[in-house]
Formats: structure tokens, C-alpha cells, sequence
């Protein structure tokens, strides 16, 4: 009797090997293709019912848009130009004086400043008088009541110069010719141009006294805190030179006095500038 059981130690045929391997893989390819198949016919169904939907849903919009858009009135003229705010008018110049300015001992040129008379009587009186140095001596300080020798003590790039302290020259003296310091008259003019004519205060309300500055750009945060009573109507390169002399901490690079001031007469003015 001979067994028909292969040895454990015999191999098995080629054509066993091949027949085998031939099997799995058909076997493997059908479901590969069955998941394929699968994938496609979801993918086509769910593009239908997306289709579907769309369609619907345009058709729901142009049912509820539709009269709302023959309702709808087309322009038959241009649309108008936007509105802009009015260019700033300064109000009338009463007055006009200058400074005559020196830098380092050399005549660097004259400013003439406008002054608002009608709307801050109170504080361009005193501007003025400072400047014709004609108000004899400071009630508090003794000293003359007069810019002519003082300095611009602080000079900041875009944003003003200042001076007026004719008795420290430092930004803590001076005094108007009321005697030591008066009232804020008022904040009707802004800080909205170039070159205003400001009062300089004690940093609080009302403590205006001879100090001033000239703004070189826009300030409007300082609007309704400093009373701007005048404008500069010649000189603006002046101002623009003296500008260049500033530093971040205020103190000018070189020595910058006023070495002459007065009132110009009618017959001298000169139109304003911007």
C-alpha cells in the first residue's frame, strides 16, 4: 500500500505553484474593479442629485428675485460728486507784525505773522504789544515786555517751533502784559493749517502769558486746549528753516533769537500765505 499524501519533505509541482498564485490574483483584480465600479456609481448619483438640487434651487430664486428686479429703477444720470468739507477761511487779519530771526549770529530772514483781532482781541493785543515792545515792564518779572532778544527755545521737526520766554529763555518764564498769566478767550479757530500762531500755556487750562508757537503740520489734538490767534502770512521758508534745526527732545541743534520785532504798518502788509 503506498500513501498518496505528499511528503512533507517533497515539493510541490510548478504548475501547483503557478495554477495558485494565478487564482489569488484574478480573485484580487475582480474586487478591485468591483470597488472602482462601486465608487464611480456613487460618485455619478450624488453629482445627480447635486444637479438636481441646484437646478431647484435657482429656480426658487429667480420665482422670489424676479419682481423684485423689475422693480428696479436705472440711473439716468451721472451719479453726483461727493460732497468735500469747505477749505478752511481763516478769519480776518486785523494786524501784522514780524520777527526778525537770526541762526548762530547770521540774519536767517523775517516772518510776518497776521493776527485774528476780531475773534481773540485779548490775545493778539498782547502778541502784538510784546512784539512793538512798547508795554514797558512785566509786573511780576521787571523784565521789558518785548520778544526782541528772545529766543525759539524748543524746535520740534513736524510738529512746531516755540518761543516767547524773554525772561528764562528756557520755556518756563515770560509773562503777557496783563501781568503774569490770562484767561484761554477762545478755541474757535483750529489747528487744521499749516503755520498757525498759537499761545503756549503752562500745560492747564487758562495760564497763557508770552509764549507762543507756530505749528508746522496739522495739530488738531490741540484743538480746544491752545488758542490759536494768528497766522504767518510771509516768511513760511523761515519757519521751514528753522523747522530743520529740531531734535526729538525739543533743543534746537543751533541758537535761533528773534533779534528784531515791531508792528508793520497798513501800507507794509503783505498777503497771506498757506
Amino acid at each position: 500500500f503506498q500513501s498518496s499524501r505528499v511528503p512533507i519533505n517533497q515539493k510541490l509541482p510548478n504548475t501547483y505553484t503557478h495554477t495558485t498564485t494565478t487564482t489569488t490574483t484574478t480573485a484580487a483584480l475582480r474586487v478591485s474593479l468591483t470597488s472602482q465600479n462601486l465608487y464611480k456609481t456613487i460618485k455619478s448619483v450624488l453629482r445627480a442629485m447635486l444637479s438636481i438640487h441646484v437646478v431647484r434651487l435657482l429656480a426658487i430664486l429667480s420665482c422670489v428675485l424676479a419682481p423684485a428686479a423689475s422693480q428696479l429703477e436705472v440711473p439716468t444720470k451721472k451719479a453726483e460728486k461727493p460732497k468735500m468739507s469747505p477749505k478752511p477761511v481763516p478769519p480776518k487779519i486785523t494786524d501784522q507784525v514780524y520777527l526778525d530771526i537770526e541762526i548762530d549770529g547770521k540774519p536767517e530772514g523775517r516772518i510776518i505773522v497776521g493776527l485774528f483781532g476780531k475773534v481773540a482781541p485779548r490775545t493778539s493785543e498782547n502778541f502784538k504789544q510784546l512784539c512793538a515792545c512798547t508795554a514797558g515792564k512785566g509786573k511780576l518779572s521787571g523784565a521789558d515786555l518785548c520778544y526782541k532778544g528772545s529766543t525759539f527755545h524748543r524746535i520740534i521737526p513736524n510738529f512746531m517751533i516755540q518761543g516767547g520766554d524773554f525772561t528764562h529763555h528756557n520755556g518756563v518764564g515770560g509773562e503777557s502784559i496783563y501781568g503774569g498769566n490770562f484767561d484761554d478767550e477762545t478755541f474757535e479757530v483750529q489747528h487744521n493749517r499749516r503755520y498757525r500762531v498759537s499761545m503756549a500755556n503752562m500745560g492747564n487750562p487758562h495760564t497763557n502769558g508770552s509764549q507762543f508757537f507756530i505749528n508746522t503740520v496739522k495739530t488738531s489734538w490741540l484743538d480746544g486746549q491752545n488758542v490759536v490767534f494768528g497766522m504767518v502770512v510771509g516768511g513760511t521758508t523761515v519757519v521751514d528753516e528753522l523747522e530743520k534745526l529740531g531734535t526729538n527732545s525739543g533743543i534746537p541743534r543751533s541758537k535761533v533769537v528773534i533779534v528784531d520785532s515791531g508792528v508793520l504798518r497798513w501800507s507794509q502788509w503783505i498777503g497771506e500765505t498757506s
